[in-house]
């Protein structure tokens, strides 16, 4: 029985087309803006300021979106019971919006020799060290505001779920430096990536 072609296994040694892998496909990707690497010099590095400003931004929608939702519920709807959980739900909103910019200063990034080492937190902080080795993917995503404010979130996964690390508020070129370099340096590993 003989395969058609569509069903014909892409192999190399047989004289498959592979050109055909490149036909009616877009032309260009699109590549990194920076060739820029990292030093491995244990200096902690700090997060973009436009971070905690996007971060107020969607705070204050979430707020806005609160308040209408009570009013709507009370005046048209009757219902007087809204106030209570509306009044809750705005004070905390408004309580995280106040303690975002410590926040966003707290955030941080340091290469070391064997690992890089993230800090977060004002009274629960946290610290974690991942070693290079171990690093099994690095991602960069960037969200609608953040990509209006021109910063994005780099994540680093591994194989133990709890040492998963997220490093948002770096600006693009941080952003594709980082990971550039996290990829280079965890090659050498052999281990990792």
């Amino acid at each position: 029985m003989t395969q058609s072609p569509e069903n014909a296994p892409l192999n190399p040694a047989e004289g498959t087309d592979l050109a055909a892998l490149d036909q009616g496909v877009y032309t260009s990707l699109r590549t990194a803006r920076s060739e820029a690497r990292l030093e491995l010099d244990g200096t902690w590095h700090q997060i973009s300021p436009r971070y905690a400003v996007s971060q107020l931004l969607q705070n204050a929608l979430l707020l806005v979106v609160v308040i209408v939702a009570a009013v709507v519920l009370a005046l048209v709807l009757h219902q007087s019971w809204v106030w209570i959980p509306g009044a809750a739900l705005t004070l905390l909103i408004v309580v995280t919006m106040i303690i975002l910019p410590r926040q966003a200063r707290a955030i941080g990034y340091m290469l070391r020799a064997d690992d890089i080492v993230f800090r977060k937190g004002i009274l629960w902080q946290r610290m974690i060290a991942v070693p290079y080795g171990r690093m099994q993917l690095v991602d960069i995503t960037q969200g609608p505001v953040d990509r209006g404010f021109g910063i994005s979130q780099l994540k680093m996964v591994t194989a133990a779920a709890t040492t998963g690390v997220q490093i948002p508020g770096l600006t693009q070129a941080a952003a594709e430096a980082l990971r550039d370099t996290l990829i280079e340096v965890a090659e050498t590993r052999r281990t990792g990536l």
